[in-house]
């Protein structure tokens, strides 16, 4: 997931992690997801990555509070 946030430059939420192809998993007990990527002019400078064990874990308010997270940090960077 983290390779197609950075690819596709769009959050992945995934609610549930062994349905999703190609994911590659870095933790046993991951059942969900979501990853953020971080853009900042333009340029991709990683992605931010949050598992949980349960499945269904993140939701679209979720999405939207990590996503104004990533933007806060990315506007400290100056």
């Amino acid at each position: 997931m983290c390779g197609t946030a950075a690819l596709e430059r769009e959050t992945q939420l995934v609610p549930d992690v062994h349905a999703f192809a190609g994911h590659i998993a870095c933790d046993a007990a991951s059942r969900s997801e979501i990853v953020v990527p971080l853009i900042r002019r333009g340029e991709l400078l990683g992605v931010l990555d949050i598992d949980s064990p349960a499945q269904g874990r993140f939701t679209e308010t979720d999405r939207a509070g990590i996503e104004a997270l990533a933007r806060e940090f990315l506007a400290r960077l100056d």
